[in-house]
């Protein structure tokens, strides 16, 4: 293996480097990583780094050669232990399989990545897809715990790089769905309004903030309708900030059905079979397979968002190619 720079994608930000390492190269532990550290042969945007450091998006990480792990005593990064109803879970919810890719229909309420409080979680349980590949499947993007939707899967190291690079560089088509309370006027359109990082109590949140934020845009069209109580909204995410689409419906006065951190009361109907469950989902992704051509995935409904469809009069046939005249 020779040396490899590499670039942060969105979806890496705020991410710590010994993290990023574990998510990029499995195969290498700690011990290694602190060694290339010390000997400064890891650099961000060529200057010397830290395990602790957090990298952002567009910064260039040099990688040297990673040597084999041959060594008994030399583990690799140790994976949380997942539960066996959750693998069965994963793989119940795989979509789409082939050598490259995986991809699955994540259900809603199961984080993609652990975190404080958070033992739960789609990555733990990745070994559960190896099926027949000898490396373990790694994360390519992510989605909210509250999210449901499509989510794919690198399954070896060369489909993971071509694939992070199309969601770098945008080349990455994804649609999701939403309920939302209320309709937005117009119609269809696109939102611009800069996110920005707000550190609380209860935890962090995104805020809308033209003057420190960082840019985000969002195409929206209203497919239907039930009067003037909730709508139903297909999103197209230009660029991919955390909890992005949550922000932006709220921001424009229709917050997302069930989204109480951003909609507050507002985001509840009385009445409504589902209305503390967020009603946001990933629906569908295009974009460049590894191997070439389309790769082409759609995910569908959770139970709890189609029950409120049927409850609404919502056909879902009725939302294909919504944004089909969007040169993106």
């Amino acid at each position: 293996m020779s040396v490899q720079t590499l670039e942060v994608t969105e979806d890496e930000a705020e991410v710590r480097l010994d993290r990023w390492f574990r998510r990029r190269f499995p195969e290498l532990n700690h011990g290694r990583l602190e060694k290339l550290l010390r000997t400064g042969q890891v650099r961000i945007d060529g200057k010397r780094a830290k395990s602790g450091d957090r990298v952002s998006p567009g910064q260039m990480i040099r990688v040297p050669p990673l040597p084999a792990a041959t060594d008994p005593a030399d583990k690799p990064w140790a994976q949380p232990r997942a539960r066996p109803e959750d693998e069965a879970t994963l793989r119940a919810a795989v979509i789409y399989r082939d050598e490259d890719v995986i991809a699955i229909n994540k259900p809603a309420g199961l984080a993609v990545q652990g975190g404080t409080g958070t033992d739960r979680h789609v990555d733990a349980a990745l070994d559960a897809l190896r099926f027949d590949a000898a490396e373990r499947p790694r994360l390519v993007h992510r989605l909210d715990k509250d999210t449901s939707g499509v989510l794919l899967l690198a399954r070896n190291v060369g489909a993971a790089a071509k694939l992070a690079e199309a969601f770098r560089d945008k080349s990455a088509r994804k649609i999701y769905w939403a309920i939302v309370v209320g309709q937005p006027k117009p119609r269809q359109g696109r939102i611009d309004l800069a996110i920005a990082k707000l550190p609380g109590p209860a935890g962090e949140r995104m805020v809308p903030d033209e003057d420190e934020g960082k840019k985000a845009a969002t195409y929206y069209r209203v497919v239907n309708q039930a009067g003037g109580k909730a709508s139903w909204l297909a999103l197209l995410p230009v660029t991919g900030r955390t909890h992005q689409l949550r922000v932006h419906c709220a921001a424009v006065g229709t917050p997302i059905l069930g989204d109480g951190k951003y909609g507050a009361a507002a985001a509840h109907l009385e009445g409504i079979p589902q209305t503390r469950k967020l009603q946001l989902h990933a629906r569908s992704i295009a974009l460049p397979h590894p191997r070439g051509g389309m790769l082409e995935v759609t995910a569908p409904l959770p139970p709890h968002i189609k029950e409120n469809f049927a409850f609404f009069g919502f056909d879902e046939h009725e939302g294909r190619d919504p944004f089909a005249e969007l040169d993106l």
